[in-house]
């Protein structure tokens, strides 16, 4: 009886040591120096200048604070949880406003906004459940030498994404980056370099047995839906990957209408040692239903479309590091503005509007978690005079506060009203900050 009894002691001491847990207090505080200057004009070539100088943050990594977990279950298993924050640090908020898209400031709402998942992994892969990242966003700031943060942003995510820069008719897209209520499975990490996940977020919405007592209320049945998946191959020197994602932004539900947000790009890298290349191209396009808004939309125009590349490189220079990338966008196919409607711009001028970017940067590394940066970056704005409405259209930095009727500040009202309707020509912004990891 006493062997039986230590033999099941042994057990049990062996079963608590196989359960091996772990837990990590992490984050990063980036503080940048940011400045942003777009000019704009009319078609008699009058000009407008506008400047913003700030105090920001997340310009080389995204702020941050977050908790992980490990927990070996054994016979290969694991359970692990992820929790992490966006951090405000220039006005010590959490969750506060990020400036990882071209220069400009978000408002971010809830606690662990960034990632927030539980997830049981083992020979089978992963499964994770929560808050996470879409896989459409992984090869825009994967193979952006800027990683999608600062002014060195790549015109890519500015178009597909939630920042300033997509032009009237071309829809937010709130997943863009992350997605809410998802269920993700990633593939196991011993295939030979090929990797992959698929993503599907739930829209939570209630639905009624008796349709016609549905409420009549706008993007409570579909938006906030996601589907998407990636594969690569990584080995050595390479990367490569292909994505492919669907986000539901809009709805309505007794007109029938639903929009979406179609997106796929393909990425690559390539190390070589004394530089490392990267490139990717991306397409977005907006599923609508025709708009009844205006005739002139119904013989086209419908599903308005952004086509974005990038070209870009990375070279060590001792403990530093030199980034830069050129990378540009053309849409195709957006609603005529309302106030272009039957005019000759209309009629003659109808282009797609495009822009393309420059970004140069270098980053000096004081050690393994602190380092400095400065990045310039410059966007040549073309063929936005149809669909220009002020100064917040395709390729600014930043946009202004506004009115409805000016489309300028309303301290600026007069200077709008002597210069005319005006169209982006130019941007450039400038970041230069410290950032430490812990």
């Amino acid at each position: 009886m006493k062997k039986s009894l230590v033999a099941l002691a042994a057990l049990a001491v062996a079963g608590v040591a196989s359960a091996q847990s772990s837990v990590t207090l992490f984050g990063v505080v980036d503080a940048a120096f940011s400045g942003y200057s777009n000019k704009s004009e009319n078609i008699f070539g009058q000009e407008v200048k506008v400047t913003k100088n700030q105090l920001t943050n997340s310009g080389y990594n995204s702020s941050r604070l977050g908790f992980r977990g490990t927990e070996d279950l054994g016979g290969g298993l694991a359970a692990s949880f992820w929790l992490e924050a966006s951090l405000g640090n220039d006005d010590g908020t959490t969750g506060g406003n990020v400036s990882n898209v071209a220069g400009t400031s978000r408002t971010v709402t809830g606690l662990f906004n960034r990632r927030s998942t539980v997830s049981l992994s083992g020979a089978f892969g992963e499964v994770r459940l929560g808050r996470d990242y879409v896989p459409t966003f992984w090869n825009d700031t994967v193979f952006d030498p800027f990683g999608t943060n600062g002014v060195g942003t790549n015109l890519i995510s500015t178009a597909n994404g939630y920042g300033a820069g997509a032009p009237t008719g071309f829809t937010t897209n709130q997943m863009y980056v992350r997605a809410s209520n998802s269920v993700g499975y990633f593939l196991p990490p011993n295939l030979g370099g090929f990797y992959g996940q698929v993503m599907y977020a739930f829209n939570e919405a209630t639905k009624y047995d008796n349709a016609a007592l549905t409420p009549d209320l706008a993007d409570t049945q579909r938006a906030g839906r996601y589907i998407g998946g990636r594969f690569g191959y990584a080995n050595g020197p390479l990367d490569v990957a292909a994505a492919y994602g669907e986000a539901t932004n809009t709805d309505n539900f007794f007109a029938g209408t639903t929009g979406t947000l179609q997106s796929w790009n393909i990425g690559a890298s390539y190390d070589l040692g004394v530089v490392k290349l990267f490139g990717e191209y991306s397409y977005g396009k907006n599923k609508t239903d025709r708009s009844a808004v205006n005739a002139f939309n119904a013989f086209g125009f419908t599903d308005p479309s952004a086509k974005g590349w990038l070209i870009g490189a990375t070279v060590p220079v001792g403990p530093g590091l030199i980034r830069a990338s050129y990378s540009g966008v053309k849409y195709s196919d957006l609603p005529v503005p309302a106030a272009a409607i039957g005019t000759v711009n209309q009629i003659f001028g109808l282009k797609d509007p495009k822009a393309d970017k420059f970004a140069l940067g270098y980053v000096h590394n004081l050690s393994k978690r602190t380092a400095l940066y400065a990045t310039v970056a410059y966007v040549n704005n073309k063929d936005n005079d149809l669909y220009g409405s002020g100064l917040s259209t395709s390729g600014s930095f930043y946009a202004p506060a506004t009115t409805a009727a000016t489309g300028l500040s309303a301290n600026n009202a007069a200077a709008q009203a002597a210069i005319g309707a005006t169209h982006p020509t130019s941007s450039i912004g400038y970041d230069i900050g410290i950032r430490h990891a812990f």
